[in-house]
């Protein structure tokens, strides 16, 4: 009987533990909640991360940020990441949408490079060259989750001679948000000399709508690197003074998208890397660890947000969006039209296999990759 009699004590003890374990998972901010499955019957979660102001949501299907919700300076909330509202249409067709690049981001000259004197080919898919990791990168394949402290890591083994690549490379990386900050820490280690480059794929859109050619853009390089007709760098570090490539101070990127430059034509826009100034664009070696820095700023005046851009690798690729071309129909119905999003993609130089005076894209066994890129959001 006295087993029973504390029945109702039992029951109020579970009850508010229960209640305790609610609030702490509110409070760390991390949901969990299924999002579909690819083709081959993976399943495919969706993580979504709170801090009380921001709101990122992210899929284990390419690590993709599907959404990110901000506060304008009226406090209105809007998703300021291009993307679609389901798993489908990333199957279907995707500009590599919010997803996470791998194993070499950005471009390599006809698929090709010479790693410690044997030629590897890795497919092309991008007019002569390759792009991206290939025809089945990190944004194709579904990463291995758990949640953590206000976020969640990530994980993918890519087996030897994956897309070409060599080497058996186990990459991490952690989306946290803090603060109004999205944090990606990026994390890989190989058993085999490799090349890689790591990279997000956000296309932002800070008035939410419309295209960006108001936005404002701070970069902090005088250099860039010019490219051929196929996108692909020179191996010349130019100066950006007085050309359209210079955004020292704040400049909107429709002021000069349309001048009379040879190299605006051959990108259909701006989808150049900027050597990015101060000791990142020195680093000799892939692992080596820089100081995180500001490097970027983005303004949209009609509403009021900012974004800015810390990282502590050597290049960045700013792309206007030239390819989006209004045949893409995304979150809300919107039309993705011509520069209708931009990317900020902190990276190590494109072909940088192909150029030794680059800052080297190897990575050995023993060595231990570590990166780190945030994006801050505010508003003013």
């Amino acid at each position: 009987m006295k087993k029973l009699e504390r029945m109702p004590e039992m029951k109020a003890f579970a009850f508010v533990l229960a209640m305790m374990l609610m609030t702490i998972t509110v409070h760390a901010g991390v949901a969990k909640q299924a999002f579909g499955k690819t083709p081959d019957g993976a399943a495919v979660d969706l993580y979504t991360l709170k801090d009380g102001k921001v709101e990122v949501a992210i899929m284990t299907y390419g690590g993709t940020v599907v959404s990110l919700k901000t506060p304008d300076k009226k406090g209105n909330i809007g998703d300021i990441a291009l993307g679609y509202s389901s798993l489908d249409g990333y199957l279907a067709k995707s500009p590599y949408f919010g997803a996470l690049i791998g194993r070499y981001g950005n471009r390599i000259a006809k698929g090709s490079f010479v790693l410690n004197g044997k030629k590897h080919q890795v497919p092309v898919n991008d007019g002569a060259n390759s792009l991206h990791g290939g025809t089945r990168g990190f944004d194709k394949v579904v990463w291995r989750a758990k949640q953590i402290a206000n976020g969640v890591e990530l994980t993918y083994v890519s087996p030897d001679g994956d897309q070409g690549y060599p080497g058996k490379l186990t990459t991490t990386v952690r989306y946290t948000l803090q603060e109004n900050s999205l944090k990606l820490e990026y994390s890989a280690e190989t058993d085999q000399p490799t090349v890689l480059n790591l990279t997000n794929h956000t296309y932002f859109n800070l008035a939410g709508k419309g295209d960006i050619l108001s936005h404002q853009v701070r970069i902090a390089a005088s250099r860039y690197t010019p490219v051929d007709g196929g996108l692909i760098p020179t191996g010349e570090l130019a100066s950006v003074e007085g050309t359209p490539f210079d955004f020292r101070k704040s400049t909107a990127i429709g002021k000069r998208i349309g001048d009379a430059n040879e190299q605006l034509k051959l990108g259909k826009g701006y989808d150049h890397n900027w050597v990015l100034d101060g000791t990142m664009g020195e680093l000799k070696n892939v692992a080596e660890v820089a100081e995180v820095a500001e490097v970027a700023e983005v303004y949209d005046a009609e509403s009021g947000r900012t974004l800015e851009v810390l990282t502590d690798q050597p290049g960045l690729q700013f792309y206007t969006g030239n390819f989006l071309d209004g045949t893409i129909t995304g979150k809300g119905g919107q039309v993705y039209g011509f520069r209708s999003g931009l990317c900020l993609e902190t990276q190590h130089y494109p072909d940088s296999p192909n150029h030794p005076a680059f800052p080297t894209t190897e990575l050995k066994p023993g060595q231990h990759y570590h990166s780190v890129t945030t994006y801050r959001f505010g508003t003013r």
